[in-house]
């Protein structure tokens, strides 16, 4: 145990002194595009974000459906690691499926299914139509769609199938995966649809256009995409079996990959990094982390890491402080890391900024 004898601090005791107020302070004027990565001085990073807002890589947080949201609004979601590596790649290809306003079908039906189960699985996702494949899943044979304006629960009995009251493909509107998103999005204005249904030649769902995606584009118009359109998704990792687990999730389309631990200051996590840079160079962005001090912090730029998580154990049911021994303030920690940073970058001008 080691006692630091300096002064420590919390975020509390610091104060952003406020600026003059001029004409042009006004909303449309903020920018809060952040860097996720390192980057050479005087060049772009290779990865931003419109909104400085990411998940933690935690199992209650971190689902699919978070990373897409966030994706959406111009975060950034990492999907956690305590699962099987193939159960987290496939979390990972799930939001990569999804281009902006092109939307993995994630309500499915089969044509046997009944209208009891059809209405009961709406409810559950709050959703109003569901579409119906011929094996239920979101890359069946497009047959149709089926909502709650296709049949009514006291007039239809629920033990009707599906296929009795949804509207069959070849009575609507679809459209194949050539389409752009701007003609896709004609239609469904031109043609009145709330949902543009797009199939593959072999007559599979790809995906679907949705009408309210449309008006929560023009709500939300930064979102984080690739070059592709796809949502950008990060994901964690450890320094256990990072040799299968990161070649996984690379294949899955990752974004960005982390180092998923309580104290990043150790050998193991510098190992991750440099197999990391092995196997994919620069071309493969990995950060790792949670530190507290600037020893820790360079330690970790210097084994290549493309971020640096700041901060350790800081929730009310997280006993982690107590069990590393760690009793900093963070503000302080927090300062020691940015002049730790601002010294290396001076060291290392032209090389990166972290």
């Amino acid at each position: 145990m080691k006692i630091i004898d300096e002064v420590s601090r919390s975020l509390n005791e610091y104060l952003l002194i406020p600026n003059l107020t001029a004409e042009d302070c006004v909303t449309e004027n903020v920018d809060l595009r952040a860097p996720l990565v390192r980057y050479k001085a005087g060049e772009e990073s290779p990865l931003t974000v419109a909104l400085p807002l990411c998940s933690a890589i935690m199992e209650a947080v971190s689902s699919p459906q978070m990373a897409i949201a966030l994706a959406q609004t111009g975060g950034i979601g990492f999907i956690h690691q305590n699962q099987p590596v193939a159960d987290q790649a496939e979390d990972v290809r799930s939001v990569k499926r999804h281009k902006a306003g092109f939307r993995h079908s994630d309500l499915n039906v089969k044509p046997s299914a009944t209208l009891g189960e059809v209405a009961a699985l709406l409810r559950s996702a709050g959703r109003d139509v569901a579409a119906v494949t011929d094996d239920g899943t979101a890359d069946g044979v497009f047959l149709g769609l089926i909502g709650l304006d296709d049949f009514h629960p006291q007039r239809h009995p629920l033990d009707l199938p599906a296929r009795d009251r949804m509207r069959p493909a070849a009575e609507l509107v679809t459209a194949p995966p050539s389409i752009s998103l701007q003609e896709a999005n004609s239609l469904l204005w031109d043609r009145r649809l709330h949902v543009l249904p797009i199939v593959e030649a072999d007559g599979r769902l790809a995906s679907l256009v949705l009408r309210r995606d449309y008006e929560l584009h023009k709500r939300f118009a930064s979102e984080s995409v690739d070059g592709q359109k796809r949502f950008l998704v990060g994901a964690g990792v450890n320094s256990r079996d990072y040799e299968e687990r990161v070649p996984a999730l690379v294949e899955a389309g990752a974004d960005l990959l982390c180092i998923d631990s309580s104290d990043g200051f150790s050998v193991w996590q510098r190992k991750t990094l440099e197999f990391a840079q092995r196997m994919y160079g620069s071309s493969v962005h990995v950060g790792a982390g949670n530190v507290v001090d600037g020893r820790a912090f360079r330690y970790l730029v210097d084994a290549g890491a493309a971020f640096v998580k700041v901060g350790i154990g800081g929730g009310s049911i997280c006993i982690t402080r107590d069990q590393k021994g760690i009793g900093r303030g963070q503000a302080s920690a927090l300062i020691d890391v940015v002049r730790e940073r601002d010294a290396y970058a001076a060291e290392k001008i032209g090389r990166a900024h972290v």
